[in-house]
């Protein structure tokens, strides 16, 4: 057994996507690590280990988990559990380990299923990123919500009576997951007469990032786009 003292593990947020968008703390870290573990797809390469590429040093070793992208449910809970233990060995073995994530790792990032599994275990350092939601709000150039507004952040995939009463209760409305959902949302948007107040984000922050009002939003969305709301009446909005 070894007798080195245990790595710290350590979630390191990335970014929505543009390398220059990460900090320097989060560049540092992954620079200094030898154990990297990041989120992939079954198919095609990992968002968040190209949005860090630069800083991944040569030599370090990589823990891709996979998990499939699929429309119907996956068991994930597998692929977290089982990437846990690997990270756990590099852990005991004296390793600190960085695992990307993108946008921030508490802000519906898969990280916190790692935390979840190891924290209680080994010492844990979480590094904040600039989520999506700010990088949407940039790339439309308007504010996110003031004042006292209330912000209502909620998933795509929920049913529209859902969706209907979560953005009645708000001034500001950040619909994110959009993907295949956007044809619904865009008719509910519509039905409730809020289109006209609405944008559209894709890709936000990287070079095919599309930045434009719902009503012009194209007819299928990536997975990585965004709607942004304000219905309240802060001054902001008069020029």
């Amino acid at each position: 057994m070894s007798d080195a003292r245990p790595g710290t593990f350590y979630g390191i947020g990335v970014g929505p996507g543009d390398p220059e968008l990460m900090t320097l703390k989060a560049h540092r870290l992954i620079s200094a690590s030898r154990i990297v573990a990041y989120p992939a797809p079954d198919s095609g390469e990992s968002f968040a280990r190209a949005i860090a590429a630069d800083a991944i040093r040569p030599d370090a070793v990589e823990i891709p988990m996979i998990v499939p992208m699929r429309v119907e449910r996956f068991p994930a809970q597998d692929v977290y559990a089982g990437a846990a233990e690997t990270i756990a060995g590099h852990l005991a073995a004296g390793e600190d380990v960085a695992v990307l994530c993108e946008g921030d790792p508490f802000f519906y990032g898969s990280f916190m299923y790692l935390f979840a599994r190891l924290s209680e275990r080994f010492a844990c350092e979480v590094v904040p990123g600039v989520s999506s939601l700010a990088a949407c709000s940039a790339a439309l150039t308007r504010p996110l919500t003031a004042r006292n507004d209330v912000l209502t952040v909620i998933p795509g995939p929920l049913p529209d009576d859902d969706l209907r009463a979560r953005i009645n209760g708000a001034e500001a409305v950040a619909i994110m997951k959009v993907g295949r959902h956007l044809p619904r949302l865009r008719a509910l948007l519509d039905a409730m007469d809020l289109t006209a107040q609405a944008g559209y984000v894709e890709r936000a922050s990287l070079r095919e990032q599309v930045v434009l009002p719902l009503a012009d939003a194209p007819d299928a969305a990536p997975y990585f786009s965004m709607i942004l709301i304000y219905k309240g009446n802060d001054p902001w909005l008069t020029p």
